[in-house]
Formats: structure tokens, sequence, C-alpha cells
């Protein structure tokens, strides 16, 4: 019988919870740009609206995914569901923050924006897994 190594792990890192979290979020971005294409294409409907539409249902599809597939929570909704989307809203504004500093410096708006938002990926994963769906501690 093998020895668990981390009887206490009350976080979520693995290489396993990584991938999916990031399969995940390609999932959640795709849904996000269709959604807005067919708001705004179809049904002529405002890009600022179709977006934000778009996003809105997106995040939500985001968090049950990270939340049963990502990092397998047995937590209550009502503690994780609130907690997920804050984390998320911290990571509107580092992205804003970075990308305008990364712009002001003088980079490019698409090297910009993909520093910025790969802080932003790790960003979301760490503080999900050790606070939104930390595991219970035994």
């Amino acid at each position: 019988m093998p020895i668990d190594p981390f009887p206490a792990r009350t976080s979520n890192f693995s290489i396993r919870s990584g991938i999916h979290f990031l399969v995940v979020g390609g999932f959640a971005t795709a849904l996000h740009y269709l959604l807005t294409a067919i708001l705004s294409v179809l049904f002529k409907w405002p890009l600022v609206e179709s977006s934000a539409i778009g996003f809105s249902i997106s995040a939500i599809g985001n968090y049950f995914l990270n939340a049963r597939f990502t990092f397998e929570s047995k937590k209550p909704h009502k503690e994780t569901f609130p907690r997920f989307f804050a984390v998320a809203g911290v990571g509107l504004l580092i992205n804003t923050i970075v990308l305008t500093l990364l712009m002001s410096i003088g980079l490019g708006s698409i090297i910009s924006q993909t520093l910025s938002t790969c802080c932003v990926i790790v960003w979301n994963y760490s503080i999900n897994s050790i606070w939104t769906f930390k595991k219970a501690e035994f």
C-alpha cells in the first residue's frame, strides 16, 4: 500500500489540473467569441453588448467546468461561485494594468496582450487552486 507523501494537501496544484484549467479556459474563450459573433453578425446587435453577453455566459460555463472538471470541487457553489468571480475581477484588473504598462514602454499590442493574458492565467489558476476550490484539510 503506497503512502501519500502529502496527506494534508489542500491546494489543487497538479499537472492534470493545470492542463484542465487551460482546456476549460480555451473552451470558455471560444464560446465567448462564438456567442459574440452570433449576436453581432447574425442578429446585428452592437458589438460591445454582444461581447458582454458572450463573456457573461462563457464565464458562468467556465466556473462550472472548472468546479467540476478542473478542481473536482465538493464545496457548495454558494461559497465558490462568488470567490471565482472575485478572482476573475482581480484578473481583469491585472490584465488592464499589465497591458497598459507594457504598451506604455513600447511593446506592440499583440505581444502586450499575450503577456498580460499569461499573467492572468497564472493568477487565476493559482488563486482558484489555493482559495476558491481549496480542498478540505484532513
